[in-house]
């Protein structure tokens, strides 16, 4: 079967500028399913015996949020996920819901998922540029270590302080919070970059 490259280009054009230029109910629409899939990307959950941070493929949701739905509505649809979540709805990690998942040892990275999904979302609609593999991974990388795991730890410290007594340090921090994270979120990153490369279009 012959692949027309040509018609590949038109049609993600076409659909760039569709989810851009469409009416506000489909964008809500848009957001919340996005939210959905965040949801359910949640439930993919491996603890780990030293943290109680664990592992889950929500993050590669988180990036995408912005890539599909452009600047304000990747935040948007993050803001969704976390205010629907706190009315109780189990579709954090591990099927979890509530206020208690915002005061927990994680909440922190769900704060994140909101100034990532804004942040990724400004730039691959303002700049074409951005939407190469290489601007991508790097702006995803900052993404991910800067806006995820920033307010992650602030919180995951000040849960173990309530929650022991002790106030960890700068390496039990990244030991609980960071370390045992770092080649999954390399994988989800190339991953994600490489999905945006394929599905935006390269002209303005």
């Amino acid at each position: 079967m012959e692949i027309n490259i040509d018609n590949y280009f038109e049609k993600r054009e076409i659909i760039f500028k569709w989810r851009s230029n469409t009416s506000l109910a489909h964008k809500v629409i848009l957001a919340f399913l996005v939210a959905c899939f965040t949801g359910i990307m949640a439930q993919v959950v491996i603890p780990l015996p030293w943290t109680p941070v664990p592992i889950t493929l929500q993050t590669f949701a988180v990036l995408m949020a912005g890539i599909f739905l452009g600047r304000y509505w990747g935040g948007i649809s993050m803001m969704m996920y976390l205010v629907v979540g706190l009315l109780g709805i189990p579709w954090f990690a591990g099927a979890s819901g509530g206020i208690e998942a915002i005061i927990s040892a994680s909440g922190g990275y769900l704060l994140g998922f909101i100034f990532a999904a804004l942040f990724l979302g400004y730039f691959v609609d303002k700049y074409v540029q951005s939407r190469k593999f290489l601007s991508m991974l790097g702006l995803m990388f900052f993404a991910n270590f800067v806006f995820l795991y920033v307010p992650g730890l602030i919180q995951l410290s000040i849960w173990t302080h309530y929650a022991t007594g002790i106030t960890p340090g700068i390496w039990e921090l990244l030991l609980m919070g960071v370390l045992p994270f770092i080649a999954g979120d390399i994988l989800k990153i190339g991953g994600a970059a490489t999905l945006t490369k394929l599905v935006t279009p390269k002209k303005a």
